[in-house]
Parts: structure tokens; sequence; C-alpha cells
């Protein structure tokens, strides 16, 4: 098992195929588990489970069907990730597989394909055994699974399998110096960008250590020179058939005339190479921005003061270190491992040092988010079970030292399976909620809008093929718009600033709308008042408007909130929001025990938080029917009340809150189903969703 190249292309290639289907099927787990639930289906198929996908599915229905042409940010996934769309495109148009099987399994397909530069890296250092299980192991891991699991359907799975990719031809170039293997490097990091454009900044580092070792070891080989010059050409920030194009030119004069070159014109050309790079790379800006985008946070600085963000967003939060290490190799021990691992590998086989960028990016996770540790997997794997096959080397005993490999090997499996298992997560949308939002789509138009949080952006997209104010990649500033809207305490002014944000949007060629109704040298304050009169001047309206307000916000309004409770022109907190949605665990009589501690006196309207009491203002019944319609019973408890109380019992909820959050758009035409009829029309209710037309 440990002798030096002791497989073959075949035995390889039957190393692949076994890593393939194990990690395909362990992707399966997910299916398995909610295969007989109906609520998780739509057209015969299990949805996916993430937002982001209904942006790139809208893309590739597009395509198909030409749905969502009048949706203006459709194009962007096509022009920003045109490989993702375009594969997913060929898959639905020449296989059996409808769009939705393929974007619930196109995830598993891709990203499954890792264990190919797996083995082969392996296999490149001459130990196929510690590529494949690795393999196994890198295939599976927690963060990798969890961004590329069946329904996962997102440009991450083709981050890591690229990315790795690219780092296994670059290792391959310092090992082997046949000029195949720079044209193999070079059209790698041409199509990279094509699937996965915000990788490039690791792609980058990578690049630079790569030419860095080269020059210090590997000075004295002309391809050296040829490989870095053609390498740094592929990443410019030109058009790719430019650089197609000058590639070829570049290599074929270069051959002709290197046996002409000595290694000190050699050198030279390749300083002028480089040079071209940095001014033709975007280099610098490119890694520059990306970091920024996660250390800036809280509020913005300059002009009229929005709330950024990236502070609300999980994925950008710091995280434990336990949480890095489950991520990356599935245990802080394993961690450990994966350190000493890579350590000893980078001291057996130095070309290994190139692959530090991404090791070090997974250590970066600890304080810019968990969506970083994605990219450590592979390396970490790697780094594992060569550290495995370098101990069990040290056994003289040849039976015992395959059954330590192969044992702690497959040990380091288990805490990622376990984790698998563990992990069901649901649909973004059950099938009810799918109902209504295709409800929406009988009723409206292509061209027409649906106000709602930007999580809800893509699924609106998909499903009722209207467009939106805000979506998973479009939230910024206008996250202030809605979350005025879900917060107003007046439906006037909800109606007024919906029409107003929409058709200033369409008018203003889809540009920031706060941006544009905002003047930062005004009160900002002075427009948004005057939106709560009813002869406030709006623009021409050009297509109609739709207010969503979905059940699932209810988890999330007070984040909702944070955007819009703020003062532009200081970025000061206007005001302080309470909103607790809870549970009854316990009744004494007329006392309830609430699930988050609190107790409440229903017989007397008081609500015991901690050692403070305080009034309950109304205390509000809500009983959802079949037919969408609302039961609402009422009871005004006392009038210098604090506290509002909505008793949400088809869903089993109770909901604390001060009583001007009470007052707001979503908790009274959500929660009670209470609006006013000259300004909103409900075309869609059932107990998940609320859809209304804006009347203005």
């Amino acid at each position: 098992m440990f002798k030096d190249n002791d497989l073959g292309w075949k035995e390889i290639t039957i190393l692949v195929v076994v890593a393939y289907l194990f990690s395909f099927a362990v992707r399966l787990i997910w299916v398995f588990q909610f295969h007989d639930n109906p609520n998780f289906f739509w057209h015969d198929q299990l949805m996916i489970n993430t937002n982001d996908g209904y942006f790139f599915a809208s893309a590739v229905e597009y395509l198909l069907t030409g749905a969502h042409a009048d949706n203006p940010r459709v194009g962007i996934a096509i022009n920003s990730y045109p490989g993702m769309v375009y594969a997913s495109y060929y898959l639905t148009k020449f296989t059996p597989m409808s769009l939705e099987t393929t974007i619930l399994y196109a995830p598993a397909i891709i990203s499954s394909l890792v264990v190919i530069p797996i083995v082969l890296t392996g296999k490149l250092i001459k130990l196929p055994w510690v590529g494949f299980f690795a393999a196994l192991l890198g295939s599976i891991v927690w963060s990798y699974y969890n961004r590329t699991m069946v329904g996962y359907y997102d440009s991450d799975m083709f981050s890591v399998l690229l990315q790795f990719t690219v780092l296994y031809l670059f290792l391959l170039t310092i090992y082997s110096k046949e000029d195949k293997n720079i044209l193999w490097l070079a059209f790698f990091i041409l199509i990279y960008p094509l699937f996965y454009p915000q990788g490039l900044s690791l792609i980058y580092a990578i690049f630079f250590l790569w030419v860095v070792y080269q020059l210090i070891f590997q000075r004295a080989d002309k391809n050296s020179y040829l490989f870095i010059i053609i390498a740094s050409v592929s990443l410019w920030a030109v058009p790719i058939w430019t650089k197609i194009a000058i590639i070829v030119l570049l290599f074929i004069f270069i051959e002709k005339i290197k046996q002409q070159l000595d290694i000190k014109k050699f050198f030279y050309l390749t300083l002028f190479s480089l040079l071209i790079f940095f001014l033709f790379g975007n280099v610098f800006t490119l890694i520059i921005s990306k970091v920024m985008i996660y250390i800036e946070r809280g509020v913005k600085e300059e002009g009229l003061h929005f709330y950024q963000v990236i502070q609300t967003v999980r994925e950008a939060g710091s995280i434990s270190w336990e949480t890095v290490a489950n991520r990356i190799i599935g245990g802080e021990i394993l961690l450990l491992v994966a350190i000493f691992g890579y350590l000893l590998l980078v001291i057996k086989h130095k070309q290994f040092f190139i692959a530090l960028p991404l090791i070090g990016v997974g250590v970066f996770a600890h304080w810019a988010g968990l969506r970083f540790t994605v990219y450590a997997v592979p390396v970490a794997a790697f780094s594992v079970i060569y550290l495995f096959y370098f101990l069990s080397k040290q056994i003289s005993d040849k039976k015992a030292r395959y059954a330590l490999f192969v044992i702690a090997s497959i040990l380091s499996l288990y805490p990622n399976i376990t984790h698998i298992i563990g992990y069901k997560v649901p649909t973004v949308l059950n099938k009810a909620e799918v109902e209504d939002l295709t409800k929406l789509d009988k009723i409206a138009d292509s061209k027409d809008y649906t106000l709602a949080w930007w999580d809800y952006g893509y699924p609106i997209w998909f499903y009722s093929d209207t467009s939106s104010l805000i979506d998973g990649a479009k939230h910024h500033n206008d996250n202030f718009i809605i979350s005025k809207l879900m917060f107003s305490t007046s439906p006037t002014q909800v109606a007024n600033l919906s029409r107003l944000a929409v058709e200033t949007y369409v008018d203003s060629n889809y540009s920031i709308v706060t941006n544009t109704i905002f003047n930062a040298k005004e009160n900002p304050n002075r427009l948004l008042n005057a939106l709560k009169k009813s002869d406030f001047k709006l623009p021409q309206k050009t297509r109609d408007v739709y207010l969503y307000l979905p059940y699932k916000m209810m988890r999330i309004f007070p984040t909702v909130g944070v955007f819009g409770n703020i003062n532009l022109k200081t970025g000061k907190k206007l005001r302080n929001v309470f909103f607790s949605p809870t549970r009854i665990v316990k009744q004494h009589g007329a006392e309830l025990i609430l699930a988050n501690g609190i107790r409440l006196n229903l017989a007397h309207g008081i609500l015991s938080m901690g050692k403070q009491q305080v009034g309950v203002y109304r205390l509000d019944g809500v009983e959802y029917r079949p037919n969408g319609k609302s039961i609402v019973n009422s009871q005004l408890k006392n009038i210098n009340g604090s506290y509002c109380v909505v008793f949400l019992k088809s869903y089993g909820a109770v909901v604390i809150m001060d009583r001007e959050t009470y007052n707001s758009t979503y908790v009274q035409m959500f929660m009670l189903e209470k609006y006013d009829k000259n300004l909103f029309e409900l075309v869609v209710s059932s107990p998940y969703s609320k859809i209304y037309k804006i009347k203005r």
C-alpha cells in the first residue's frame, strides 16, 4: 500500500469512482430523511434548502422558458456566474432531469468531483492511498457538506472543487515541467471566474507563493519562467478571449525562442510579465475589498447613516475555535492532527507550502465568519491522512501498519457522518408557502413588484414571477425602506412609500432607491413624514406593487427592524423595540408561564419580567381558519399598559411586544389581518403568508 507509485491509472480511476460514489451516497442521507414528507415537495420533487438557489434557478428557468424576462436582476446571475447557470441549463435541457431535479441534485453531482484532484494529489507524491482516504474525508467534512449537500444549490458546489483543482495543477507544474501542465493550469484559471468569481483572491495568494517557490527552488529551469508568464496572463482582469489569444501566441513564441534565451533573459522577461500582471490583474484592490467587506460592520459613517447588513449575517460573524475546528475537519482533535499533518507535509514536501493561503483563510474564519472554513477543508483532510500515514510507517509490522492507517482514516470519517445524519435542514419554503406564491403568480404580471425582506427575494422571483426591491445579493441601503414598511404605524406611509420606492427604482434604471429619494443635505424625516399624508404626490403608476408578509419573518422581525429603526442623520437608534415570540410552558390558574421566562397574569393583565411587573395594554387571540381568514378576539386590559400580547392559537405561539410595534404593519396586517381597505387589497391569505396589493 505504501510502495512508491504502486498504482497505475486504472487503479487510480477505480479509487476515484469509489470515492465519488461514497461522497454522493452520503449526500443522499438528507433525501432519505425527508422523502416521505409531502410538505417539502413541489412538482413531485423535494425542494431546495438554500434561498440563494432560487437566484440561479430563476436564471436557468429564463434560459429554458423565457420566464422572469422582466426581472432586471436575473441577467446578473447569467453574467456573473455563466459557468454555473449554463451547466445547470444543459443538465436540464439535455438530460431527463427537470429543473426541480437539477437544482436539487446538481450540488451533490458537482461537488463530489472534488475527490478527483484530492486523489490525484496523492498520486502526485506517490501516495495514492493517502489521496483516496483524504478524498473520502474531504468530500464530507462539516463545512463542505453543509454547503454542497443535496438541495444546497449555490455556487459553493464549484468553489472548493475548482479551488483545489487549481491548487493541484499549481503543484503539478512544480513537480512536472511538461508544457501541457501549464496549459491545463491556465485553462482552469481561465474558467474559474465563470463559476466562482469571488474566490479569485485566494487564487492570487496561491499564485504568489507558487511564483516565489519557483524563483527560489526552480530558477535554473527555463520552463519555470514560461509557466509564470503564462499563469500571470491567465489572471489578468481582461476578457477571457483576449487572455486565450495572448496565451496561445505567447506560448508559441516562447517555445520557439526558448533555446535562444538564457536564464537571465528569461528572468527579466518574467519580471516584466509580473509587472504587467500587477497592472492588469486588479490584485490588491480585489483582496482589500474582500477583506473590508467582512471588517466593516455596524452603521455607515459617511453621508446618511444606514445600518450595514454584514452585522446581521451569521456567516460574517466571528465564531469560536471549536466551531472552526468542527467545520474545517470535524473536531478539535482532528484540527490539531491537521495542523501537525500540514507542518509535516511541508517539511517532507516543501511544495505544499503554496497551500498555506487555504489553511490561513480557514483560521481567518474565527474572526470573519464560518463561510471561510470551507476553503481549508481539502488541505486539512489531506494533512490528517498524511499524518496517519507517517505515524503508521513507524510500525515495522506490515499488517499492523496497514491496519493503523486504515482504521485511523475511517475513524476520522465518524464525526463528520454523525454530523450529516443530524443535520436535518428544512427546505426554504414548504408546499403551502409555495402555493401562496403561485397564487400571486396567477394574479400578478411579470413586470410587477413584490416587496419583502431580502431573505424572501429569490423565492419570490422563482415562484411568483415578480421582481423584488431587495434580495440575497442586493441588500444594502434599501433595507431601510423595507424595514420602514414592516414597522410603520401609518398605513398611508406604507402605501405611498411602496409606490414611490418601486417607481423610483424602475425610473432610475434600477439604482439604489434610498440614494435617489433621500438627499444627504436635507432631513430625510421631512420626506418620511410627508409620506404619511394622503395627498402626497406620487409618480405615475406603471405596474402593480404587492406586500409579502410571511409567518417565517416573525423569528427575524427584530432584526428586520434594526435597519429602519435608525436616525439617518445621526445614525442613532430611534427607540427600543421589544418583540418576543414564545410559547406557553405551564398554566397555574390565570397565570401562564412562558418559555422565555416571562409570566403572564391573564386576569389582571400583568407581565412579570424577572423582578419587574408591567401592565398589558391589549390582549389578542388569533385563530386562522382553513379558508385563510383570521378570527381575532381583542381585549383592552390596562389603558396605561406598556406591552401588548398576541396569542397565535394556530401556531401555539405567544408574542409579547411594545405598543408601537403592536401597531406596525406586520403585526396589524399579518397577525391580526387589520388593514385599510382603501389602501390595500388582501389577494392571498393563508396561515403561512398574507399578500396585499397596494391600491395607490
